[in-house]
């Protein structure tokens, strides 16, 4: 079962912002942060995941995307980490494994940063934010949206879409959702002092990568799990950019039966 709650949340220093949360299942729980491609993008993934496990998943929707309303003062990175920390403590969840894909990878190193003790373990799904040298993050906002599609999966057919196809509605909300990517992440989508950052993290963490992610490629994925002192890196075959979409039950064995990785949250 299913239910979605717009939550009033107060982030020190950036005020009230109206939060939309869809909340799976009962049981342990996962905070699960979408990336560019908006909350569509893992909702499917949470409920597969809440109906196979004795598990909750929260599945936030970032503000601005959705169609959702983004108050100007919540206009980064930090930002958002910030807005999820805030919600831990208002709901106040314990033991919270929290999973991020793409940009939402990034949130959810910024939310490890915090060390917030409500935070038991991380699991970056092609997470971007890093700087690696040789190595950059596409330039998306270069990028059509059938280029997008080819980069992020292995096997984009299935997941193709024609704009011109989408009702009026559903543009607008791809347009808030490429706006609002912007706002938070800028263009490059990355932070050159990330890194030196994440060294200093002590927290269990899973590094999940499509082998043929060409938004963020495997030696990227590799630097990412470099740069986390308690990392496991573990690549998926067949599998691009957004792997709880394109292989899902993949990302799921790989959560629940992650061997050297201390997550006490799986252990349960």
């Amino acid at each position: 079962m299913s239910t979605t709650t717009i939550h009033t949340v107060v982030p020190a220093g950036i005020g009230p912002v109206e939060l939309t949360v869809t909340d799976h299942g009962s049981g342990q729980p996962f905070l699960l942060l979408h990336g560019g491609a908006g909350p569509q993008s893992v909702n499917g993934f949470a409920e597969l995941f809440a109906a196979s496990y004795d598990v909750r998943v929260l599945a936030p929707t970032h503000p601005g995307f959705g169609g959702t309303p983004r108050p100007e003062s919540l206009d980064g990175i930090a930002d958002l980490a910030a807005l999820y920390d805030a919600l831990l403590e208002q709901l106040d969840l314990d033991d919270v494994t929290v999973i991020g894909n793409s940009v939402g990878g990034w949130i959810t190193a910024e939310i490890a940063l915090l060390q917030n003790p409500r935070v038991s373990g991380i699991v970056l799904i092609d997470a971007v934010g890093l700087e690696v040298p040789g190595h950059p993050v596409a330039d998306f906002f270069a990028l059509t949206l059938d280029q997008v599609f080819t980069l992020s999966f292995h096997n984009p057919g299935p997941f193709r879409v024609d704009p011109a196809t989408l009702p009026p509605a559903a543009q607008a909300i791809a347009a808030g959702n490429r706006a609002a990517l912007q706002t938070y992440a800028g263009a490059s989508m990355t932070d050159p002092g990330l890194a030196d950052r994440l060294a200093e993290l002590e927290i269990p963490t899973l590094v999940l990568w499509g082998e043929y992610d060409r938004i963020a490629d495997l030696d990227y994925g590799r630097a990412y799990a470099t740069a986390i002192p308690l990392a496991r890196f573990q690549p998926l075959p067949d599998t691009g950019h957004m792997p709880q979409l394109e292989t899902p039950h993949q990302v799921l064995h790989a959560l629940w039966h992650s061997a050297d990785t201390d997550f006490s949250a799986f252990a349960r």
